[in-house]
C-alpha cells in the first residue's frame, strides 16, 4: 500500500529547530523524525512513500535525492566523473516528493495527491508522530470496518499531575496518568480513495469537515492503540523522543 506522509507543515511549535529545517527533518538519534515514521511502515512491508511537501521542501528534496551518498562509501573517478557506492545501509523504498504548496492545509494536501495515489486503498499519517502501532492489525480492522477511513485512536500521557480533591484535601495523585486526556487522533489512518470527495481544495482541513461528515455518515472508525505513541510537536517532546533513542529503549524503533 502506499504511505502518505503529510510533510508541509510550518512546525511554529517547534520554532528552535523549525526556523532552520522542515519539521520532519527534526533529529532524534541523528536521523530525520520521518525517517523513524518510514522505518516502522517498512518493518510492516510498506516502502511506497508519496511525501506532501509545502514548507522549506527542498530540504526534503535534497536529502532524499543524496540519501544514497550519505549513507555509503563513495569512490569518485575524477577525470570521468562516475560514482560508485561501496557497501552502506540503503533502504529498498520508493519515495515520491510532491509540493503541495506553502499555505495548503492538510485535507488540500491530501486532495492534491487524488492522481498519484489511484483507485487503491492507501496509509496516511503525519511527519511528526512515532508510534509502535501493529500496522497489520490496523488494516484488516478498516478492512473489517467497512468504513472510509479509519483513524488510530490513541490515549497519551498527560502532560502534568492529575490531583482528585474532596473538600481541602487531595484523596488521589496521579504523576502523569496515562489517558486521562481521553482518545484522541493519532494519525495511522486508512483510506479509502472515495473518501477524497469529502475534501473542498487547499483550503480544508482534515481534521474539521471531512473527518467530520465522514463521521456523521459512519464511515469513520477508530482503531484503539493502547501503545506507545507520542508526536513531536514541541522541543520537549523532541526530547522525550532524543532521550529514548539514547537508553536504547525506544518502542517505535
Amino acid at each position: 500500500m502506499k504511505v502518505v506522509i503529510l510533510a508541509g507543515g510550518f512546525g511554529t511549535r517547534l520554532s528552535e529547530f523549525t526556523d532552520v529545517v522542515p519539521k520532519p527533518m527534526v533529529t532524534v538519534g541523528g536521523m530525520p523524525i520521518i525517517w523513524h515514521i518510514m522505518n516502522h511502515y517498512a518493518r510492516f512491508g510498506h516502502r511506497d512513500f508519496v511525501l506532501a511537501l509545502g514548507y522549506k521542501s527542498q530540504i526534503i528534496r535534497d536529502y532524499f535525492l543524496n540519501y544514497r551518498s550519505l549513507n555509503s562509501n563513495v569512490t569518485v573517478d575524477l577525470k570521468s566523473g562516475q560514482v560508485s557506492f561501496l557497501g552502506g545501509d540503503v533502504p529498498d523504498w520508493r519515495v515520491t516528493m510532491i509540493d503541495t504548496g506553502l499555505e495548503t492545509q492538510t485535507g488540500g494536501r491530501l486532495l492534491r495527491l487524488r492522481e498519484i495515489l489511484g483507485d487503491d486503498e492507501f496509509l496516511m499519517t503525519y511527519g511528526d508522530g512515532v508510534s509502535n502501532v501493529d500496522l497489520n492489525h490496523l488494516v484488516e480492522f478498516h478492512r473489517a470496518s467497512s468504513a472510509e477511513v479509519t483513524v488510530t485512536a490513541v490515549r497519551p500521557t498527560a502532560r502534568f499531575g492529575e490531583v482528585e480533591i474532596d473538600g481541602d484535601r487531595v484523596v488521589k495523585f496521579s504523576e502523569k496518568p496515562r489517558g486521562s486526556q481521553g482518545w484522541i487522533n493519532g494519525g495511522f489512518f486508512v483510506m479509502h480513495p472515495s473518501f477524497l470527495d469529502r475534501i473542498e481544495g487547499d483550503s480544508s482541513v482534515l481534521e474539521r469537515e471531512p473527518l467530520e461528515r465522514a463521521a456523521i455518515a459512519k464511515k469513520l472508525a477508530a482503531y484503539r492503540h493502547s501503545g506507545f505513541w507520542q508526536c513531536m510537536d514541541t522541543k520537549r517532546d523532541r526530547d522525550l523522543l532524543e532521550r529514548l533513542w539514547a537508553d536504547g529503549s525506544a518502542p517505535w524503533a
